[in-house]
């Protein structure tokens, strides 16, 4: 199975975190998990991943706080926000790149971790469908 990359999910919710998991790696990602924010912070630095995701109703830090602490341990990786709600306020997402709320489908979900990761190869697959493949 092709490696999409390595996801660090991090939910305090073990049925949702198992779910999600599963279903993630099944898509072709690799998945590395924590339980909390507090566990999520002592692996931040030990940890190569290619996307953070991470819940936003958690103890100890929301995922707006442990992405915040993320951004600034490794800045160059996104991060995405899962919430149930619909709409979170502009100051909750200003370390996130993305937020997948409720009414989200898993295939946007999936499609917002492949976009972040492989933006580039994205815009290839773009450019190549547009144009039948050929160079400009």
């Amino acid at each position: 199975m092709v490696n999409h990359g390595t996801i660090f999910y991090v939910d305090d919710n073990p049925k949702s975190r198992r779910l999600l998991t599963s279903v993630i790696r099944s898509c072709g990602f690799e998945v590395v998990s924590a339980g909390d924010p507090i566990e999520a912070l002592s692996r931040i630095r030990k940890s190569s991943f290619d996307l953070a995701l991470l819940d936003y109703q958690m103890p100890h830090l929301t995922g707006s706080q442990l992405a915040q602490k993320i951004k600034s341990a490794k800045p160059d990786v996104p991060v995405v926000l899962l919430s149930g709600f619909s709409a979170l306020p502009p100051v909750e997402l200003i370390f996130v790149d993305a937020h997948v709320g409720r009414g989200a489908t898993l295939d946007e979900l999936l499609d917002t971790m492949r976009n972040l990761i492989h933006p580039r190869a994205i815009l290839q697959l773009r450019v190549q469908s547009c144009s039948g493949g050929a160079g400009f």
